[in-house]
């Protein structure tokens, strides 16, 4: 998929002096560190944000996640492809606010039909999130397939870096 119009930050903030890990690795760390993610959609006028059982390509170039056909997340999805994905880790640092890491994500999200890619990411949610087994075999499960086009990597809530997968960190 092509990437899609957004606006690109200009400049970046100071490096995390605590951790000098490439971004990339910091994302991918992140990522995977987090089973959960907020679902940003819109329509009718109006931003939504829904909880999410996701998983990442292990290059951060793509995500899946699933949701029910009879709900408003899955009319949203596909009525306006354009997604953002929010992954942070404050949980594991209610004492510790500085510590905290956000990703924001976005890319454009499709519903996948049932073939060998359907079941790539239907294996890689089931392994990943085994308690969603029952629903991943439901006919009323639809999967999403996102490509992901940018991340916005905040650290202390004010320092904020974009990298776009497939370029250096």
């Amino acid at each position: 998929m092509a990437s899609i119009d957004e606006p690109v930050l200009g400049g970046h903030a100071p490096e995390d002096i605590a951790d000098q890990t490439p971004l990339a690795e910091r994302i991918k760390r992140l990522v995977a560190g987090e089973p959960f993610a907020v679902l940003c959609t819109q329509g009718e006028g109006q931003p939504y944000g829904s909880v999410l059982a996701f998983v990442v390509s292990d290059d951060l170039t793509q995500a899946a996640f699933c949701t029910g056909r009879a709900t408003r997340k899955y009319r949203l999805l596909t009525s306006c492809q354009r997604v953002a994905l929010v992954i942070d880790n404050r949980g594991k640092y209610p004492d510790e606010v500085r510590r905290v890491e956000a990703v924001t994500i976005t890319g454009r999200s499709a519903e996948l039909p049932e073939g060998p890619e359907h079941k790539h990411w239907h294996d890689r949610l089931h392994a990943r999130h085994p308690y969603l087994k029952e629903f991943l075999e439901s006919p009323s499960c639809a999967i999403f397939h996102v490509d992901l086009v940018r991340y916005l990597h905040v650290v202390r809530f004010q320092e904020v870096r974009q990298w776009i997968p497939g370029t250096p960190a």
